[in-house]
Protein backbone atom coordinates (compact mmCIF):
# COMPACT_ATOMS: atom_id res chain seq x y z
CA UNK A 1 0.00 0.00 0.00
CA UNK A 2 1.53 3.39 -0.72
CA UNK A 3 1.31 6.13 1.78
CA UNK A 4 0.96 9.55 1.42
CA UNK A 5 3.41 11.85 2.40
CA UNK A 6 1.28 14.70 3.02
CA UNK A 7 1.86 15.67 7.03
CA UNK A 8 -1.40 13.82 9.22
CA UNK A 9 -4.15 16.94 10.23
CA UNK A 10 -4.78 16.66 13.90
CA UNK A 11 -8.80 17.84 11.82
CA UNK A 12 -10.52 14.63 11.01
CA UNK A 13 -9.99 13.79 7.57
CA UNK A 14 -13.44 12.34 5.89
CA UNK A 15 -14.41 10.16 3.32
CA UNK A 16 -17.66 8.24 1.66
CA UNK A 17 -17.74 5.67 -1.29
CA UNK A 18 -20.41 6.16 -4.12
CA UNK A 19 -20.53 2.48 -5.85
CA UNK A 20 -22.45 2.53 -8.91
CA UNK A 21 -24.14 -0.48 -10.88
CA UNK A 22 -27.25 -2.11 -11.57
CA UNK A 23 -24.97 -5.26 -11.01
CA UNK A 24 -24.38 -4.40 -7.47
CA UNK A 25 -27.82 -4.02 -6.83
CA UNK A 26 -29.66 -6.72 -7.92
CA UNK A 27 -26.94 -9.11 -6.65
CA UNK A 28 -25.48 -10.56 -9.45
CA UNK A 29 -21.94 -8.82 -9.08
CA UNK A 30 -20.81 -8.98 -5.16
CA UNK A 31 -19.19 -6.16 -3.84
CA UNK A 32 -15.14 -6.21 -3.33
CA UNK A 33 -14.08 -2.44 -3.25
CA UNK A 34 -16.19 -1.51 0.14
CA UNK A 35 -14.02 -3.14 2.49
CA UNK A 36 -10.70 -2.67 0.80
CA UNK A 37 -11.36 0.88 0.60
CA UNK A 38 -12.10 1.32 4.29
CA UNK A 39 -9.22 -0.55 5.57
CA UNK A 40 -7.24 1.51 3.20
CA UNK A 41 -8.67 4.65 4.28
CA UNK A 42 -8.27 3.88 7.53
CA UNK A 43 -4.53 2.94 7.51
CA UNK A 44 -3.99 6.46 6.40
CA UNK A 45 -6.05 7.87 8.98
CA UNK A 46 -8.95 9.26 7.06
CA UNK A 47 -12.43 7.88 8.93
CA UNK A 48 -15.30 6.47 6.22
CA UNK A 49 -17.98 7.85 7.27
CA UNK A 50 -20.93 6.75 4.39
CA UNK A 51 -21.13 4.48 1.81
CA UNK A 52 -24.12 5.09 -0.89
CA UNK A 53 -25.16 2.38 -3.41
CA UNK A 54 -26.97 3.50 -6.59
CA UNK A 55 -28.23 2.58 -10.31
CA UNK A 56 -26.97 3.40 -13.45
CA UNK A 57 -29.40 6.35 -13.67
CA UNK A 58 -27.88 9.93 -14.28
CA UNK A 59 -30.17 11.60 -11.85
CA UNK A 60 -29.88 9.43 -9.36
CA UNK A 61 -25.58 8.95 -9.80
CA UNK A 62 -25.48 13.26 -9.46
CA UNK A 63 -28.34 13.80 -6.91
CA UNK A 64 -26.04 10.93 -4.80
CA UNK A 65 -22.46 12.42 -5.80
CA UNK A 66 -23.80 16.20 -4.88
CA UNK A 67 -25.12 15.07 -1.86
CA UNK A 68 -21.72 13.42 -0.39
CA UNK A 69 -18.92 15.67 -1.86
CA UNK A 70 -20.28 18.71 0.68
CA UNK A 71 -20.14 16.78 3.15
CA UNK A 72 -16.67 15.12 3.32
CA UNK A 73 -13.44 15.57 2.66
CA UNK A 74 -12.92 12.81 -0.22
CA UNK A 75 -15.46 11.06 -2.45
CA UNK A 76 -14.62 7.77 -3.99
CA UNK A 77 -16.78 6.18 -6.60
CA UNK A 78 -15.99 2.84 -8.13
CA UNK A 79 -17.61 1.21 -11.71
CA UNK A 80 -19.27 2.73 -14.26
CA UNK A 81 -16.47 3.99 -16.68
CA UNK A 82 -16.47 1.19 -18.83
CA UNK A 83 -16.97 1.26 -23.01
CA UNK A 84 -20.69 -0.26 -22.59
CA UNK A 85 -24.27 2.28 -23.39
CA UNK A 86 -24.59 2.11 -19.48
CA UNK A 87 -20.92 3.27 -17.74
CA UNK A 88 -22.58 6.74 -17.58
CA UNK A 89 -20.67 7.89 -14.70
CA UNK A 90 -17.85 9.82 -16.19
CA UNK A 91 -21.04 12.29 -18.41
CA UNK A 92 -22.75 11.95 -14.74
CA UNK A 93 -19.90 13.48 -12.89
CA UNK A 94 -19.42 16.50 -15.24
CA UNK A 95 -23.18 16.91 -15.22
CA UNK A 96 -22.56 17.20 -11.00
CA UNK A 97 -19.57 19.57 -11.40
CA UNK A 98 -21.06 21.95 -14.49
CA UNK A 99 -18.33 20.73 -16.69
CA UNK A 100 -18.32 19.77 -20.27
CA UNK A 101 -16.94 16.11 -21.07
CA UNK A 102 -15.14 14.77 -24.56
CA UNK A 103 -11.94 12.70 -25.27
CA UNK A 104 -9.04 13.67 -23.32
CA UNK A 105 -6.18 13.45 -25.23
CA UNK A 106 -3.98 11.91 -22.48
CA UNK A 107 -6.55 9.69 -21.56
CA UNK A 108 -6.67 8.57 -25.74
CA UNK A 109 -2.75 8.26 -25.61
CA UNK A 110 -3.18 5.96 -22.49
CA UNK A 111 -5.76 3.73 -24.28
CA UNK A 112 -3.43 3.72 -27.73
CA UNK A 113 -0.51 2.24 -25.65
CA UNK A 114 -2.59 -1.24 -25.27
CA UNK A 115 -5.06 -1.01 -28.35
CA UNK A 116 -4.10 -0.44 -31.87
CA UNK A 117 -5.61 1.95 -34.47
CA UNK A 118 -8.34 -0.41 -35.32
CA UNK A 119 -9.23 -1.84 -32.40
CA UNK A 120 -9.74 1.61 -31.16
CA UNK A 121 -13.19 1.20 -31.51
CA UNK A 122 -16.27 4.11 -30.80
CA UNK A 123 -17.19 1.84 -27.79
CA UNK A 124 -13.14 1.73 -26.22
CA UNK A 125 -12.66 5.25 -26.58
CA UNK A 126 -16.07 6.08 -24.24
CA UNK A 127 -13.30 5.45 -21.54
CA UNK A 128 -10.85 8.25 -22.98
CA UNK A 129 -14.13 11.22 -22.34
CA UNK A 130 -13.25 12.99 -19.30
CA UNK A 131 -14.73 15.97 -17.85
CA UNK A 132 -13.13 19.30 -18.40
CA UNK A 133 -10.61 20.02 -15.29
CA UNK A 134 -10.18 16.69 -14.50
CA UNK A 135 -6.50 14.84 -14.03
CA UNK A 136 -6.10 11.71 -14.62
CA UNK A 137 -5.84 8.38 -12.22
CA UNK A 138 -3.29 6.31 -13.99
CA UNK A 139 -4.12 2.53 -14.37
CA UNK A 140 -1.54 0.63 -14.82
CA UNK A 141 -4.24 -2.67 -15.13
CA UNK A 142 -5.52 -1.97 -18.44
CA UNK A 143 -4.31 1.29 -19.35
CA UNK A 144 -8.22 3.27 -19.62
CA UNK A 145 -7.83 5.93 -16.95
CA UNK A 146 -9.76 6.99 -13.54
CA UNK A 147 -9.68 10.69 -12.98
CA UNK A 148 -10.28 13.09 -9.87
CA UNK A 149 -12.22 16.57 -10.12
CA UNK A 150 -12.58 18.60 -6.88
CA UNK A 151 -12.35 16.01 -3.68
CA UNK A 152 -14.02 13.50 -6.30
CA UNK A 153 -12.06 10.76 -7.10
CA UNK A 154 -13.51 8.36 -10.05
CA UNK A 155 -12.29 4.71 -10.02
CA UNK A 156 -12.79 1.53 -12.13
CA UNK A 157 -15.37 -1.24 -10.50
CA UNK A 158 -12.85 -3.96 -11.41
CA UNK A 159 -11.53 -4.80 -7.82
CA UNK A 160 -7.93 -5.32 -9.59
CA UNK A 161 -8.22 -1.87 -11.23
CA UNK A 162 -9.67 0.14 -8.79
CA UNK A 163 -6.77 -1.22 -6.10
CA UNK A 164 -4.23 -0.25 -8.97
CA UNK A 165 -5.87 3.63 -8.95
CA UNK A 166 -6.28 3.72 -5.20
CA UNK A 167 -2.22 3.08 -4.98
CA UNK A 168 -1.83 6.04 -7.52
CA UNK A 169 -4.29 8.39 -5.48
CA UNK A 170 -3.12 7.35 -1.95
CA UNK A 171 -0.38 10.19 -2.37
CA UNK A 172 -1.89 12.69 -3.14
CA UNK A 173 -4.52 12.43 -0.09
CA UNK A 174 -4.52 14.61 3.24
CA UNK A 175 -4.34 12.13 6.18
CA UNK A 176 -5.41 12.18 9.83
CA UNK A 177 -3.97 10.70 12.94
CA UNK A 178 -4.43 6.98 12.56
CA UNK A 179 -7.17 5.35 14.94
CA UNK A 180 -5.78 2.96 17.33
CA UNK A 181 -7.58 0.08 18.41
CA UNK A 182 -7.58 -2.57 20.61
CA UNK A 183 -9.83 -5.68 21.26
CA UNK A 184 -10.57 -7.27 25.19
CA UNK A 185 -12.19 -11.19 24.67
CA UNK A 186 -15.20 -10.97 27.39
CA UNK A 187 -15.58 -14.77 27.84
CA UNK A 188 -19.65 -13.29 28.44
CA UNK A 189 -22.22 -12.89 26.80
CA UNK A 190 -22.93 -9.86 25.04
CA UNK A 191 -25.84 -9.11 27.33
CA UNK A 192 -24.14 -9.77 30.65
CA UNK A 193 -21.67 -6.83 29.72
CA UNK A 194 -24.56 -4.18 27.88
CA UNK A 195 -25.41 -1.79 30.98
CA UNK A 196 -21.53 -1.99 32.15
CA UNK A 197 -20.38 -1.38 28.96
CA UNK A 198 -22.23 1.49 27.87
CA UNK A 199 -21.40 3.02 31.60
CA UNK A 200 -18.09 2.65 30.55
CA UNK A 201 -18.15 4.46 27.24
CA UNK A 202 -20.18 7.38 29.10
CA UNK A 203 -17.18 7.75 30.91
CA UNK A 204 -14.63 7.38 28.40
CA UNK A 205 -15.62 9.69 25.59
CA UNK A 206 -12.56 10.44 23.86
CA UNK A 207 -12.38 6.48 22.85
CA UNK A 208 -15.48 4.60 20.62
CA UNK A 209 -16.07 1.30 21.98
CA UNK A 210 -18.32 -1.72 20.36
CA UNK A 211 -19.34 -5.43 21.17
CA UNK A 212 -19.19 -7.87 18.60
CA UNK A 213 -20.72 -11.00 19.63
CA UNK A 214 -19.67 -14.37 18.56
CA UNK A 215 -19.57 -18.35 18.92
CA UNK A 216 -16.59 -19.95 20.12
CA UNK A 217 -15.77 -23.72 20.80
CA UNK A 218 -17.21 -22.90 24.26
CA UNK A 219 -19.93 -21.26 23.57
CA UNK A 220 -21.79 -17.70 23.25
CA UNK A 221 -18.52 -15.05 23.66
CA UNK A 222 -18.08 -11.04 22.62
CA UNK A 223 -15.30 -9.19 21.60
CA UNK A 224 -14.95 -5.87 22.74
CA UNK A 225 -13.24 -2.80 20.76
CA UNK A 226 -11.79 0.12 21.65
CA UNK A 227 -10.93 2.09 19.18
CA UNK A 228 -9.48 5.88 19.86
CA UNK A 229 -6.53 8.61 18.16
CA UNK A 230 -5.17 9.10 21.74
CA UNK A 231 -3.33 6.15 23.02
CA UNK A 232 -3.57 7.21 26.92
CA UNK A 233 -6.90 7.45 26.12
CA UNK A 234 -7.58 4.35 24.54
CA UNK A 235 -5.34 2.60 27.52
CA UNK A 236 -7.31 3.96 30.11
CA UNK A 237 -10.16 2.68 28.21
CA UNK A 238 -8.89 -0.78 27.66
CA UNK A 239 -7.89 -1.31 31.87
CA UNK A 240 -11.68 -0.30 32.24
CA UNK A 241 -13.04 -2.94 30.66
CA UNK A 242 -10.72 -5.69 31.39
CA UNK A 243 -11.80 -4.62 35.43
CA UNK A 244 -15.21 -4.27 34.32
CA UNK A 245 -15.27 -7.75 32.51
CA UNK A 246 -13.04 -9.96 35.61
CA UNK A 247 -16.09 -8.32 37.54
CA UNK A 248 -18.34 -9.57 35.82
CA UNK A 249 -17.43 -12.90 35.61
CA UNK A 250 -16.61 -13.33 39.03
CA UNK A 251 -20.42 -12.25 39.81
CA UNK A 252 -21.34 -14.67 37.94
CA UNK A 253 -19.59 -17.57 39.15
CA UNK A 254 -20.47 -16.80 42.08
Amino acid sequence: MSQSSTPASRTPVTAAILVIGDEILSGRTKDKNIGYIAEYLTNLGIDLREVRIVPDLMDEIVSALNAIRARYTYVFTTGGIGPTHDDITADAVACAFGVPIDHDPRAVAMLAERFPPDQLNEARMRMARIPQGADLIDNPVSKAPGFRIGNVHVMAGVPSIMQAMLDHVAPTLKTGVRMLSETVLAGLREGDIGTALGEIAKAHPDCAIGSYPFWSETGPDTNVVVRSRDPEALMRAVAAVQAMVEHERSRLKG
